[in-house]
């Protein structure tokens, strides 16, 4: 097929942690032979804020990391679609992009294309944003591709969409992947954006407190730590890497013995069954993984088997010690959720799924033409 993408950003992931799960995809996608084009918006958010805040040497070691992915960049106002579209099979956007953008695309496959159009949702703005997501006309669209249940539920609930249909993400197991035989530097490390408040209180209650309270060695990454929780971190012993490469994120995890998750709040108090991308990625690298709760309403993993659930903590400081502590119990920990991760939720079985839906949009198509 030839494909296009409009993505936020492909080649920047600075507190864009869509990037991780678009880029596997087209990794996977051209692994099999399709001819994929990738478009993102000339000083982007993301890549802009990259650049300012780490300069551009970075870019050069994406495409090391990443040879075969390419973007084009655009200028809303001036992008021909005819152009760029006029040949495709299929074109997804996703939701990081601008409304009329979104609006334009549609209009264009209405008019003149032959493609298959599809939306795709990889954030909690459904909820969090109802009015913004409301005004993405999607009319014209075959569908939406949504990270959870419930996202996909709300598109149809809403009349948002006709057709919409669960697509979680998942790891690039190209690039995460275990790295045995790496020497430990510490206990813990946490790979995570502090955010907009939407989880203060849980990262001091199930990160912070625990670490300094068990006098553990760990280190934390990303971006967008106010003052105060620099401080905190600092308090507590624990080292600031600022941000970190996602790409990087395997030669990390193995150097620390465990490493966890804490839900951003509105993932845990309204979106049940979405975990987001990072524990895929980190039992995707064998590392074993704590979380704070959230309901794993799709049955996506086996809590307790692949990672470790914390409901305080105090449970919290339980569950880090015995994995530091007792090898055998880290070990089965980790090799349950990487074998997990690898039977269910890579890449290419979310390419796998994607082929499916392509596939059954034209023979729906086709069976209507020939009832025609």
């Amino acid at each position: 097929m030839k494909i296009s993408l409009f993505y936020h950003s492909l080649l920047s992931d600075w507190n864009h942690g869509n990037a991780h799960f678009l880029r596997g995809v087209v990794a996977e996608l051209l692994s099999r032979g399709h001819d994929v084009k990738v478009y993102e918006p000339e000083n982007n958010w993301s890549l802009a804020n990259l650049i300012a805040g780490h300069g551009d040497s970075f870019l050069q070691e994406f495409r090391v990391s990443y040879p075969q992915l390419k973007s084009s960049f655009y200028d809303i106002n001036t992008i021909d679609l005819h152009d760029v579209l006029k040949d495709q099979d299929l074109v997804i956007v996703h939701e990081w992009n601008e409304h009329s953008l979104v609006k334009k695309i549609g209009e264009y496959r209405n008019t003149l294309g032959g493609f298959q159009l599809i939306f795709h949702d990889t954030h909690h703005r459904a909820v969090t944003e109802r009015e913004s997501m409301m005004k993405y006309d999607l009319q014209y669209y075959d569908g939406v591709l949504a990270f959870g249940n419930v996202i996909r539920d709300i598109y149809l609930k809403e009349g948002w969409t006709k057709n919409a249909w669960t697509w979680h993400e998942a790891a690039d197991t190209r690039i995460f992947h275990p790295m045995p035989h790496t020497e430990k530097e510490g206990d813990l490390v946490w790979i995570g954006n502090w955010g907009d408040d939407e989880r203060t209180r849980e990262l001091h209650t199930f990160l912070i407190e625990p670490v300094k309270e068990l006098g553990l060695k760990a280190k934390i990454y990303g971006v967008r730590y106010p003052d105060h929780a620099l401080k905190a971190l600092e308090d507590a012993g624990i080292e600031y890497g600022n941000w970190l490469p996602n790409y990087k994120a395997p030669e990390v995890f193995a150097k620390y013995k465990v490493t966890v998750h804490v839900p951003r709040r509105p993932y845990v108090e309204s979106l049940p069954g979405i975990p987001t991308i990072r524990p895929f990625e980190a039992m995707a690298c064998g590392i074993p993984l704590v979380s704070s709760q959230w309901d794993d309403a799709e049955n996506l993993f086996s809590p307790g088997k692949d990672f470790l659930v914390a409901d305080s903590k105090e449970s919290m400081k339980q569950h880090l010690s015995t994995i530091i502590n007792d090898r055998s119990a880290a070990e089965t920990l980790a090799s349950n959720g990487l074998k997990t991760t690898l039977s269910r939720h890579t890449c290419a079985h979310r390419v796998d799924e994607l082929e499916q839906i392509i596939q059954s949009l034209r023979s729906h198509v086709s069976a209507t033409t020939s009832a025609e």
